[in-house]
């Protein structure tokens, strides 16, 4: 009982850490990307090597200046922006061995689609981080990586395929945070292999009296605007966890990947180029990304058991749950108890009134998925009591202990 009450309070620890991080990384992030679009001539910095910018906030005037290489004099003091990039990395790495590897029979492992052991599952989603990252670094790096466009299109293309491959081994559930951890990993190795040894090697060069090389701005510049134009992706895959809607049916894990990459660029780019020139604002671009995350819902609902029930669509074949190595089947009192009073809306097609798709996604209407979610069971329905929700169905605290001694002997 103390190490559920440890992962969940670790759990919760981790994920508000990367939370505070992440939005000053993200924060800064969308701050200078408006910083760079805001810019204006100053009389006296070349033409074409940097700008200034006016902002007034807190009740003062900020006056900004930018050198698209360095200034010709090293400022005494010199702010580095990387520890909110590395921090919300750090903390969300942790916070993915916390709940994913640590509870891998939970979240991440579905033996219908691979019969992963815990360790192999691990292995995969960190090898995946490290490979796809070492991929998209030799992308930019080839001769691809001097055009924009082509780059872009190319890593589109290569971010759905990863997705499709988390799909082919891990739960609907892993594969949209390991897509969503895939997309953070080249964030964060942006910054740290790539921008800030750049900018280290300028400063180098100004120290040694030597005019820097423009290419180390160029590269960062470039990586920079990857980082831009993915944030808004990667925060709804971050989130999509919490929404089974998202992950209930995991053939179409890459569709749905692909709309919300193409809606979430959408929004960024109206905002990039609204900043530069408000004239200009490619109000189009809302149009698209709308259309596209409405696709996406509409691809979520028929997708889902429940959501094509409703729109009378011909009901998925339901796959025969399958039980992780080691696990037993729980007893039949058990098995009684958990469907009488959960599996009316933790089933593939809830009878609970206004409840389209079970909550969190987790099943519990056969005696295989009770035993894989043994852990989930006694901290809401023995450790909290939080479920069933204000104890909607009526379960005893009789029951409740027969759950509590039923769980002293799983693992």
């Amino acid at each position: 009982m103390l190490d559920a009450y440890l992962m969940e309070w670790g759990s919760m620890l981790l994920r508000w850490l990367h939370v505070i991080t992440a939005i000053a990384w993200i924060g800064s992030s969308f701050f200078f990307i408006h910083l760079d679009a805001s810019l204006r001539p100053a009389a006296d910095i070349p033409p074409g090597e940097g700008g200034r910018a006016w902002q007034v906030h807190g009740g003062g005037f900020y006056e900004m200046r930018k050198y698209l290489v360095a200034p010709a004099v090293m400022p005494a003091e010199l702010t580095w922006h990387k520890w909110q990039s590395y921090w919300t990395w750090i903390s969300g790495f942790f916070l993915l061995v916390w709940v994913y590897y640590a509870q891998s029979e939970l979240y991440l492992i579905d033996p219908a689609v691979m019969a992963l052991s815990p360790l192999a599952a691990g292995a995969i989603g960190i090898a995946a981080l490290a490979l796809g990252w070492l991929f998209y670094d030799f992308l930019c790096k080839s001769p691809l990586g001097r055009n924009d466009v082509l780059l872009g299109l190319f890593g589109f293309g290569y971010v759905v395929a990863a997705s499709w491959a988390f799909a082919s081994v891990f739960s609907g559930r892993g594969a949209l945070i390991h897509t969503g951890a895939l997309m953070a990993t080249i964030m964060t190795a942006n910054v740290f292999f790539n921008i800030m040894p750049g900018q280290r090697k300028v400063i180098a060069a100004l120290t040694a009296g030597e005019k820097p090389d423009p290419k180390y701005g160029k590269a960062a510049k470039q990586r920079s605007t990857h980082n831009n134009y993915i944030t808004l992706p990667v925060l709804f895959l971050m989130l999509s966890n919490h929404y089974p809607v998202t992950y209930a049916n995991s053939a179409v894990i890459p569709a749905l990947v692909a709309l919300i990459i193409v809606a979430g660029a959408l929004i960024r780019h109206f905002y990039n180029l609204r900043h530069a020139d408000h004239a200009k604002s490619p109000w189009w671009c809302w149009g698209v990304a709308i259309l596209t995350l409405w696709l996406a819902f509409w691809l979520a609902m028929a997708s889902s058991p429940g959501g094509r029930e409703r729109l009378g669509l011909s009901p998925l074949a339901a796959a025969k749950p399958v039980l992780l190595a080691g696990m037993a089947l729980p007893p039949v009192e058990i098995s009684t108890i958990v469907s009488g009073r959960c599996a009316m809306c933790h089933a593939p097609e809830p009878s609970w009134p206004g409840i389209q798709i079970a909550p969190k996604g987790v099943l519990l209407h056969e005696p295989e998925l009770i035993a894989t979610h043994a852990r989930a069971i006694r901290v809401q329905a023995v450790m909290t009591h939080a479920m069933p929700p204000n104890n909607l169905s009526g379960m005893t605290p009789d029951e409740r202990r027969v759950l509590a001694a039923w769980l002293g002997n799983t693992r």
